[in-house]
C-alpha cells in the first residue's frame, strides 16, 4: 500500500469519480492513476470502486470506509508536514480560507490587512462560496479555516467557534415610507415585496423563524447570495431588503436608509471552523485572534482538546461575543 495510492482514491471521490478530471488535478496521467488503484484494490481484497466498463459508476460500501481512513491518514501526513514547517520556517506557509461574500466584503478586509503586514510570506487564499460549499471544503482538508453563520454543524467532524453576534436591518431607498417608522414592527415589514438572502445563507434561518413564530407569510420576491446585490435590486424598486446591518456602509450607500431590525429577528453567530485533529501553525493561531480577539492560542487549543461540542461551548460561556 502506498501514500500515493490512498491520495488517488481520496481526490478521484472528490472529483464525482472523474479519473481524467483528477488526473489532471494532480499532474499525472489518467491510465496511471487507474493503475495504482487497482492495485490497491488488488492488495486489499476488495473493490473501492464500482465499475461499468472502464468508467467508475459508484463507491462500494467497502470503498467507503477504505476512503474515509484514506483522509484521515492525508490528514495526517499534512499535519506532520506542517510540524516540521513550523520548525524549519515559522513565519512562511499558506493558509487558505472558505467563507461567504459577506463575510470577505465586510468582515475580514482589516483582518487581512494585518495579517499580511504582519506574516508577508505567508500566501494567503480565499475561496467563496455557499455555506455548505464552505464547510465541504473544510471537512474535506482542502482549507483550513470555513468562516460562515450556517451550515457548519451539520460537518461533526469541524471544530467550530464561535466568532462575533450581529443581525440584520431593513433596507429601502430614501424618501420609502418606512424610512420614517420609528419602532419596525414584523407585519410592517411583511407588507412590502422582500429582497433578502438565498435560504441556507447568511442567517437566512433566523428571518424564516421569526416570521412563522408571529404567523406571518413574507413575501420573498428575489434572493441573492451577497448584500451587494440585495442592495443593488432595493435600488432598482423590486422590494426593500432584509440583509446584515454590517454591509450597510453609510459612506456608500447614500441613497438607501437602514432600518435597525435588531428587535425583530434572533441575532445570528459567525463561526470559524477547522477541521478537528489539524495541526494549527503559529500563523494560524494569530488569524484566528485578529479575526476575533477572545480567540486566544489557549483557548483554542483548549478547543481542540474537547471531548465534545457541549465542553467546547463551556469554554465560551462566560465571554462577552463581539457584536457587528
Amino acid at each position: 500500500m502506498k501514500l500515493q495510492q490512498l491520495r488517488y482514491i481520496w481526490e478521484v471521490s472528490r472529483h464525482g469519480l472523474n479519473v481524467s478530471a483528477t488526473a489532471q488535478s494532480l499532474f499525472t496521467s489518467q491510465p496511471g492513476i487507474s493503475k495504482q488503484i487497482r492495485l490497491l484494490e488488488d492488495e486489499l481484497g476488495v473493490e473501492i470502486f464500482a465499475r461499468s466498463g472502464k468508467h467508475l459508476t459508484h463507491i462500494t460500501p467497502a470503498g467507503e470506509e477504505v476512503i474515509a481512513k484514506a483522509g484521515e491518514i492525508l490528514s495526517q501526513v499534512n499535519n506532520i508536514k506542517r510540524v516540521a514547517q513550523e520548525f524549519r520556517e515559522e513565519t512562511r506557509g499558506q493558509l487558505s480560507i472558505a467563507t461567504t461574500h459577506t463575510q470577505a466584503r465586510y468582515a475580514l478586509p482589516k483582518v487581512i490587512d494585518r495579517f499580511i503586514s504582519d506574516y508577508p510570506e505567508v500566501s494567503l487564499h480565499m475561496h467563496q462560496g455557499t455555506p455548505q460549499q464552505i464547510a465541504e471544503l473544510a471537512s474535506d482538508g482542502q482549507v483550513d479555516f470555513a468562516i460562515a453563520t450556517e451550515a457548519l454543524e451539520h460537518f461533526t467532524d469541524l471544530l467550530m467557534l464561535p466568532c462575533y453576534s450581529w443581525n440584520r436591518c431593513v433596507v429601502v431607498p430614501k424618501g420609502h415610507p418606512l424610512a420614517a417608522t420609528q419602532t419596525l414592527t414584523l407585519e410592517m415589514v411583511a407588507a412590502h415585496r422582500l429582497v433578502t438572502y438565498v435560504f441556507g445563507f447568511t442567517g437566512r434561518s433566523k428571518l424564516d423563524e421569526a416570521f412563522a413564530a408571529a404567523g406571518l407569510e413574507p413575501r420573498v420576491v428575489f434572493t441573492a447570495t451577497d448584500a451587494d446585490v440585495i442592495k443593488t435590486y432595493v435600488r432598482l424598486g423590486l422590494g426593500i431588503g432584509i440583509m446584515a446591518k454590517m454591509a450597510f456602509d453609510p459612506d456608500q450607500d447614500t441613497d438607501l436608509v437602514a432600518i435597525d431590525a435588531s428587535h425583530l429577528f434572533a441575532p445570528s453567530i459567525t463561526m470559524i471552523a477547522c477541521r478537528r485533529g489539524t495541526f494549527l501553525r503559529t500563523y494560524m493561531f494569530e488569524f484566528m485572534e485578529l479575526f476575533a480577539p477572545h480567540l486566544t492560542k489557549d483557548r483554542v487549543q483548549a478547543a481542540l482538546s474537547a471531548s465534545d461540542p457541549e465542553a467546547v461551548a463551556n469554554l465560551f460561556q462566560d465571554v462577552e461575543m463581539p457584536t457587528r
